[in-house]
Parts: C-alpha cells; structure tokens; sequence
C-alpha cells in the first residue's frame, strides 16, 4: 500500500482561479456580487481575492463602474509560452502606425522585475532597419521607453539616478540630460533617445499605465540614425501617444488622465 499523503489543495488559490477562469470566459466587466453568485463564493470572500487580484495586477477595477476585468498583469505568465498579440486592437493601431511613418514599432511588456520585454514587432516592407528578437529583454530604465517610465511612475531624482545607473549606455547621455528628458515626457507623453541607448538608432517611445497607473506597455519606434527627420519623429511620437491614450482607456481600463505634474525631484 502506499503510504503518500493524501493531496491537499487550498481552497483560496482555488477559488482566485476560479475568478480568474470567471473573468476571461466572460470577456466583459463584472461587478463583485456577480461575480461571488457565479463562482459560489460568499460575497465577502470573493470581495478580498478581488482586491488581492488587483493589487497583483491580474485584473483590473473600474472604480467608477465597480467592475472587474482581466489585465495585462496575465501576461507576465502567459509571455513564455505566446508569439505576442496581447490584444486584438494594439496589432492594428501599431501595424498602422508603422506602415504610415515608415518605421519599425516595437511593443514592450514592462515586468515587475524592471525589465522590458519585446512582445511583437511591426514593420513595413522595403525599410533599413535594426534587428531586434522578439522576447529580447532590457532594462526598463533604458532607452525612450525608460525616460517614459520614469515619468509616469512620478519617482524622485534619486530613484531615477539609481536606475539610469544601472543602464548599460552605449553612448552614456547624462543623468541631468536624461532626468530632463524624463520631465518633459511627465508633460508630453513622448520620449526620445538619440543614439544614446544604441549607437547608430533614433528612438522615440510613449508607455500605457492601467488603471492604477502602473505601466504596462511601452510602445517604441525604432529607426536608423537620420533616416527620419527631426519633425517626422516628433509626428511618430504623437502617433505612439495617441495609441498608449486609447491602449489606456479601451484595454487596460484607465481613466482618462488628469492635468500632468512634473516628477518629484528631492533636494
């Protein structure tokens, strides 16, 4: 006879699963007593893995409706195992995009361990361009996408400082270079990098925060130096702000943005 011990599962993780299972078979936004009635829960109960959800990012809350939806914080997990296209409406705004500018957009998962990774990547035919494998993983705080980062997560100078510090520069720009051009994107919503990250590739970057604000996607041209003009990529920038804006409010649920303030700098 065997002598194991019989398996026990927890009933919690069984029952955030069950949400979870919940959530995305339904593909539309549920309120927290619908939600208890249709896994079986007590309404308490589903009321703490709810917020417990949320606060991990796996799904996302309208206060305003009261709702609940799957967020972007699943595909942490589910990265690994997919080609890309976390959404059916980013691959056409971003396809779009790149056709119309004559330029490669690449998308970005920003990760809980400070890192981007790339997820897809949009090219139009007969263009130069820089190579880049899709899950290739760099820094957070690099690049375009960085000083977006920076930006909308409103850190101090010092944290800024400890994060460029850990960028690998291939033409370094400067802590006081890079700190103003993560205020100006605070203002903005664009960021550009200028050879800086890379020798050689012009870089120009907006991110999309969900309805915490925290980022999730960073959405990035990128070109060979002095393929594009100066105003062609700030247009190429508005292109990839417009499109974070809508990946904001029609994906990752967040409420359209408040008047924006400068990150805090200590003295």
């Amino acid at each position: 006879m065997s002598s194991d011990p019989p398996v026990k599962f927890v009933p919690a993780v069984q029952n955030a699963v069950r949400i979870l299972h919940l959530l995305t078979a339904r593909g539309r936004p549920m309120g927290a007593t619908q939600i208890a009635r249709e896994a079986g829960l007590n309404v308490s109960s589903a009321f703490n893995i709810l917020r417990t959800l949320t606060h991990e990012g796996l799904i996302g809350f309208d206060p305003a409706a009261k709702t609940y939806t799957p967020d972007l914080g699943l595909l942490d997990f589910a990265a690994p195992l997919l080609g890309a296209d976390p959404t059916r409406l980013i691959r056409p705004m971003l396809g779009a995009i790149a056709q119309d500018h004559r330029t490669m957009v690449a998308l970005w998962q920003i990760t809980a361990t400070d890192r981007i990774v790339l997820i897809d990547r949009f090219t139009p035919e007969r263009i130069v361009q820089a190579v880049i494998a899709r899950n290739a993983r760099l820094p957070v705080f690099g690049g375009a996408v960085g000083r977006c980062y920076v930006a909308a997560t409103g850190m101090d100078r010092d944290a800024a400082r400890a994060g460029y510090d850990g960028v690998r520069w291939q033409s370094a720009p400067g802590f006081d270079a890079y700190w103003d051009d993560a205020c100006t994107a605070r203002r903005t919503g664009v960021a550009f990098d200028r050879g800086r990250l890379f020798r050689g590739l012009e870089i120009v970057a907006s991110l999309a925060s969900d309805a915490a604000g925290r980022p999730r996607l960073g959405l990035s041209s990128i070109t060979i130096a002095g393929q594009h003009a100066p105003c062609d990529l700030d247009r190429i920038g508005d292109a990839l702000r417009d499109a974070a804006l809508q990946v904001e409010t029609r994906v990752l649920r967040r409420a359209a943005p408040d008047a924006p303030t400068p990150p805090t700098e200590t003295s």
